[in-house]
């Protein structure tokens, strides 16, 4: 058998929490707001227990209090106007903010100086004095919110730009989803409406809409499920035996099937008409040649964490010096549907599971075709008991 696609199994365990957590910067006015008050309020605690400790007396404290909400509102006025700069040329960025943060720093310190001028109006220090002795300070203070501001904010635009590129990619690849599953080959839909037309001028009206009810039935089945949704094995199951029904109309004796659906495995999730092309391509080139037909084997079984589906047919199977994986090749002509089915149903595989499957084509033993393809073992949720009581 020639191996196409083989990787390894990376099974993930899920964790189901009860809540789910809520990231600090999801509401980003919120997250300033408790930053703000917990960093003036550390500042100030810092600041009072440094006064207390060089045994300042305790009415001090009030000059540490006043301090604390000038820097809280001054910075709460930077932060408008950083909010404007942020965006802007570099240039124009950082020197505006430099401009603006020694403006700050200046307003800092002299409603500083001026207030414990009032306090110790006894003391022999200037106002030049006090001004410069808690300069250096109010510009630690400023000067560290401001790179905190900056930091936290681009820190903030890249998070939301990455959400935006993985929000972006998954539109892409539930896209390029539903584009593949679309890609059903037509030949099916065409030859089941030359059959019933056919028996319309045949005046075989029962057979022709019994075709034709099977017909509607399969296709509503294609427009209601979601092109990137998944569905159990049974479901799966199911539609192959609607969509066989059809094609056993105009085969008759010729097309046998056989489904070989372990009970363990009914309640595993694949997507959505992966199978359908694989039981068409078997129809196609070991049913239709063959004057006695062939017979189209499907099975399921679990290994392990594995899903392991597979579709065979007693046909003549690959010519002989056929390799394998130039069945992979897409080609443009319709008479190459085969191609188009097999390189479907792999990138298919490939967009839903990475590298987490495996794609395997060869001869079956005894002769005829065989695919096989393995999954990761995913089990169809259970439903809550409420639910099934009001079922």
């Amino acid at each position: 058998m020639a191996l196409v696609v083989t990787t390894r199994y990376k099974p993930a365990m899920a964790m189901n929490l009860p809540l789910r957590p809520t990231p600090f910067f999801g509401n980003k006015n919120r997250a300033f707001w408790r930053l703000q008050l917990l960093g003036w309020g550390g500042a100030m605690l810092l600041r009072a227990l440094s006064s207390l400790a060089n045994a300042q007396p305790v009415s001090f404290l009030i000059i540490v209090l006043i301090a604390s909400i000038t820097g809280f509102s001054i910075s709460l006025t930077l932060s408008v106007i950083y909010r404007a700069l942020i965006n802007r040329q570099p240039l124009i960025t950082w020197g505006v903010t430099a401009l603006v943060l020694s403006i700050a720093v200046g307003l800092y310190a002299f409603v500083d100086a001026w207030v414990i001028s009032l306090y110790r109006a006894d003391s022999d220090s200037g106002f030049a004095q006090l001004f410069l002795g808690v300069f250096y300070l109010d510009l630690t203070l400023l000067g560290a919110w401001s790179a905190l501001y900056y930091a936290i904010n681009f820190y903030v635009q890249v998070e939301e730009q990455n959400d935006q590129l993985i929000r972006l990619e998954a539109q892409a690849t539930s896209a390029q989803l539903a584009m593949l599953r679309y890609q059903l080959n037509p030949h099916f839909l065409f030859n089941t409406l030359n059959s019933i037309s056919t028996l319309v001028l045949l005046k075989q009206t029962e057979p022709a809409n019994a075709m034709l009810s099977r017909l509607s039935a399969f296709l509503r089945y294609t427009l209601i499920n979601e092109p990137t949704g998944r569905v159990t094995v049974a479901q799966e199951v199911e539609t192959l035996k609607l969509y066989l029904d059809i094609e056993r109309m105009r085969f008759e004796d010729r097309l046998a099937t056989e489904f070989r659906i372990d009970d363990e495995t009914r309640d595993a999730l694949m997507p959505s008409l992966l199978l359908q092309p694989l039981v068409e391509n078997a129809i196609k080139y070991a049913v239709s040649p063959l004057e006695d037909g062939a017979q189209i084997i499907i099975s399921a079984q679990l290994i392990g964490p594995v899903l392991r589906v597979s579709v065979s047919d007693t046909g003549p199977g690959l010519q002989p010096g056929t390799d394998p994986s130039t069945l992979f090749g897409v080609s443009s002509t319709t008479s190459d549907s085969t191609r188009v089915g097999l390189a479907n149903i792999r990138d298919r595989l490939a967009q839903a599971y990475g590298e987490n499957q495996r794609f395997e084509i060869g001869e079956r033993p005894g002769g005829g075709f065989l695919v096989v393809l393995e999954l990761p073992y995913e089990a169809r949720e259970a439903q809550p008991r409420a639910l099934q009581a009001a079922q």
